[in-house]
């Protein structure tokens, strides 16, 4: 009993003492080990959404009660995809419309709000939202639906600086979580509907002075720069029209709209690439790199170590972007990631050299499989949309009907990984596509798709389907199906639980060794969100945003309509067992 009160007493002691301290290099590498804060979306840098607090577990989750909850407020609701943070006694959460909002973690009192300042024109492909800040020094940094980058004083709430990642009226955005990497602050760009270059830009988190920035379309040239904002060129990425037709590059998309993840024991920062541009695939034969691809690069450089392609000459939009989670296997450092074409790929964290793939969805039509040893696609010609200039009137090519759906086997919403169970928890869907390809030429600032469909379903009795996969026997263990598409992110924790969103509004937890539903919360709207957990006061809460929105209702087609009843919102919500 004595050791167990000196281990808590410690425990609080350090909690306490990383709360005081202004946010570094070594404070994040730390705190996925404690948990006592939650300083990075993903709850640590590589993304495992993993909590080592078992305060609260199987035996106790049914206590679990609302602590408090806020609103948003005003008109502006939509949806909501933020990963809130937790530092200080402070929480840091990002809405709709780029605002940040900060508030008393153990109250929910606001401290403080910022709203960004929106210009007319803007052009977000999925929704307004925004995923989440970054904290670093004693500042929280966002980015915006007009493409800038803002850091905060997280005291007051005042502007400490603020830079353009780029034009809006081009067709730019960003909506992604920003990662700090040794200093730096790296973000990513969206637009790829609209004919963007996908980059990676590193910046110095404490001024907002650029660094690097490398493109992820062939052919582009990456830059450094000097304190003076001079550039000088840091070498072409790929190498111009080896994977790409004529000039197709110069507007080719591969937007890195997700953000990224970052191992400090590699020092490589992992972006996930978008869709190539146009979806119209017979317009540009080839491999299209880096586009639908995981590409990682030396945070000191900027310049890609290695890459690993998904989906060569994407024909479906299956955007590459979903989030490469490092962990270790077999004395090994190696990521997961579950992409969008339905495929959970396996490979090494240094090399990009791939492991293991297989599916984690269970209707997969436009490949029969990964090819191990040459790392490429089993393509399906036949389920390949085609090309409009092959027949007809030139107008439409032949559709056809495939699986999954371009909105994806697993889209933003973050899966969760657990050193305890060794499994990965993927908020995996099962929908198809009728999908065509249709004559389209560039124009700044139009959306560049060259494609049309309708989202179909597959089954009758779910869409959604929380699973976990097992990364080294590449199969799926148990799933918990859902209705409605899931699209909300997955925490893990120490204390054999995981916690997950519904769009029916519902917060769960769920046994991590069988999938048994433990306990449940409904939240009054879809959860589109991931959840996190921290420890306060010697006490562990659990938080999540609500609010249903997102790509569903605006892409889902059949989907989107048999969920139009579920309603908006935007609220935070925070619970922890009672105290006795």
């Amino acid at each position: 009993m004595r050791a167990k009160f000196l281990s808590t007493l410690v425990a609080m002691s350090c909690a306490s003492i990383a709360s005081q301290a202004a946010v570094d290099d070594r404070m994040l590498e730390a705190s996925p080990g404690n948990g006592a804060e939650v300083l990075s979306w993903g709850l640590g840098t590589n993304g495992q959404r993993y909590s080592p607090l078992k305060q609260l577990n199987t035996a106790n989750v049914k206590q679990l009660a609302p602590v408090w909850a806020f609103s948003f407020g005003g008109e502006k609701q939509r949806g909501q995809e933020s990963q809130p943070l937790v530092h200080n006694g402070k929480m840091f959460v990002t809405a709709s419309y780029s605002r940040l909002f900060a508030l008393d973690a153990a109250t929910g009192k606001k401290l403080w709000k910022y709203e960004h300042r929106l210009p007319d024109g803007i052009m977000p492909c999925c929704d307004v939202v925004n995923r989440g800040a970054a904290l670093y020094g004693n500042l929280v940094i966002f980015s915006t639906l007009d493409a800038q980058l803002v850091a905060l004083n997280q005291d007051t709430g005042e502007l400490e600086w603020k830079e353009k990642i780029d034009d809006y009226a081009a067709g730019y955005s960003s909506t992604a979580a920003p990662i700090i990497a040794g200093g730096l602050v790296l973000t990513g760009v969206s637009g790829g509907e609209f004919g963007v270059v996908g980059r990676v830009e590193a910046r110095d988190a404490k001024t907002g002075r650029l660094i690097w920035t490398r493109p992820t379309v062939e052919g582009h040239m990456g830059y450094t720069y000097d304190p003076d904002g001079n550039a000088k060129e840091n070498g072409v990425s790929g190498t111009t029209n080896q994977t790409w037709p004529g000039d197709l590059w110069k507007t080719g998309g591969a937007a890195t709209w997700l953000g990224g993840t970052y191992d400090p024991k590699t020092g490589l920062a992992y972006f996930g690439t978008g869709n190539p541009a146009p979806w119209n695939s017979h317009l540009r034969k080839g491999d299209n790199l880096f586009s639908c691809s995981t590409v990682a690069i030396d945070v000191k450089t900027g310049k890609i170590v290695w890459h690993y392609q998904n989906t060569p000459n994407d024909g479906w939009d299956f955007d590459g972007v979903n989030e490469f989670v490092t962990f270790d296997l077999g004395g090994r450092r190696v990521g997961g990631k579950a992409d969008r074409n339905g495929f959970f790929y396996v490979n090494d964290a240094r090399t990009g050299q791939l492991l293991n793939a297989f599916p984690f969805i269970k209707k997969i039509t436009w490949a029969s499989g990964i090819d191990l040893k040459t790392g490429r696609p089993k393509f399906l010609a036949d389920n390949r949309p085609g090309d409009p200039t092959s027949g007809g009137d030139g107008k439409k090519g032949q559709p056809v009907v495939s699986a999954p759906s371009f909105l994806g086997g697993k889209n933003q919403m973050p899966m969760a990984y657990s050193p305890d169970t060794r499994l990965f928890y993927v908020p995996a869907n099962e929908w198809a596509m009728e999908i065509w390809n249709e004559p389209i030429a560039y124009k700044k600032g139009a959306a560049y798709l060259g494609a049309g469909f309708t989202i179909k379903t597959v089954q009758d009795d779910h869409i959604g389907a929380l699973r976990a996969v097992d990364p080294k026997a590449g199969k799926i263990v148990w799933e918990v199906k859902n209705g409605a598409p899931l699209w909300g992110g997955v925490l893990a924790t120490a204390g054999n639980l995981v916690f997950w969103g519904t769009p029916e509004g519902y917060l769960k937890a769920a046994d991590a060794h069988t999938g048994k539903v433990v306990w449940e919360f409904q939240t009054g709207s879809g959860v589109v969100a991931p959840p996190i957990t921290w420890q306060q006061n010697g006490e562990q809460f659990v938080s999540v945003v609500s609010g249903w929105g997102g790509a569903v209702p605006l892409w889902g087609g059949e989907v989107a309509k048999k969920v139009n009843y579920l309603e908006q919102g935007g609220m935070v919500w925070v619970f922890k067992l009672p105290r006795r």
